[in-house]
């Protein structure tokens, strides 16, 4: 090229520059690459029992092996209260979302580790692997949500004393299953983001979340706690979830719109520290794991 020419600006299809802050979260960017995140998705949802023999049916045989060792163990064994509720339908409602938020904390919160040798490879925004196991897994819910209803229509029909609300059907149902997964997606992001440095904090996740369960009225009523630790039980927004979803489902627990808002608001601070947090660390986790 001659001195005298000019070089021509060449127009890119992208252009990967350094974030200046958190605050950089370029969600234009995760939108755009919808077509990624739907092909991770499929990704997830063949990947899981590719290789069993029973395949999809494990999202029927988990939940009900579940309920079926909750009654066993807490509602004939240690003869926990259900509120007069059937023990089935009592536990497979806590079960049934209580599923959808761990495995959403659980698939999350690994997102750096697991995908080390993608990210190291190809460009693309990391939130939306993350994004990927949340919604993913929405269709493992859908499926354990489908069980329940059967089980409810089945005990209904067999004049079980449960007093479905179809109008709070409608309205809690949504606001459950976006704040679980806003709970899981934030916690998630934040804990991926720690175990990128804190290793030990792999093996604590598991346990912490078994942990988790047992402070929310998953096998047992909020009504059954004493005042000494109803506290404790109220201050975990996940209680007010489980507590409205058998209200309008079986007629028995605590529906607060307080609650309600309580959970949400948590939920919001969670989701916004976790991607701030997450933003932060992408820039340098591949020199840490």
């Amino acid at each position: 090229m001659d001195s005298g020419s000019k070089q021509h600006e060449e127009d890119w299809d992208m252009v990967i520059e350094p974030k200046a802050s958190i605050f950089s979260l370029n969600l234009k960017e995760v939108w755009h690459h919808g077509y990624l995140l739907t092909m991770f998705v499929k990704r997830d949802v063949v990947a899981v029992y590719k290789q069993t023999i029973l395949g999809p049916l494990w999202f029927f045989i988990q939940p009900l092996l579940t309920t079926v060792t909750f009654t066993i163990v807490f509602g004939n064994i240690a003869k926990i209260s259900t509120d007069g509720l059937p023990q089935v339908l009592f536990y497979m409602a806590g079960i049934t979302i209580w599923n959808y938020f761990s495995e959403s904390l659980t698939n999350t919160s690994n997102t750096f580790t697991t995908n080390a040798n993608i990210f190291g490879k190809v460009y693309f925004p990391r939130l939306v692997m993350p994004l990927s196991k949340v919604i993913s897994g929405l269709l493992k819910f859908g499926i354990q949500y489908l069980l329940f209803i059967v089980f409810l229509f089945y005990f209904l029909y067999n004049g079980a004393d449960i007093h479905p609300d179809p109008l709070g059907i409608l309205i809690v149902t949504p606001i459950v299953i976006i704040v679980m997964a806003g709970l899981g997606l934030g916690l998630g992001l934040i804990l991926s983001s720690l175990t990128t440095k804190y290793r030990d904090l792999v093996f604590l996740i598991t346990f912490g979340i078994q942990l988790l369960m047992y402070a929310t009225p998953v096998i047992y009523p909020l009504s059954s706690m004493g005042d000494k630790f109803r506290w404790l039980i109220e201050a975990n927004p996940l209680s007010w979830l489980v507590e409205a979803f058998r209200k309008v489902y079986l007629g028995e627990g605590q529906l607060s719109v307080m609650g309600l808002l309580y959970s949400f608001t948590f939920m919001s601070v969670i989701l916004v520290l976790g991607v701030l947090i997450f933003n932060r660390v992408e820039k340098t986790f591949m020199d840490t794991v």
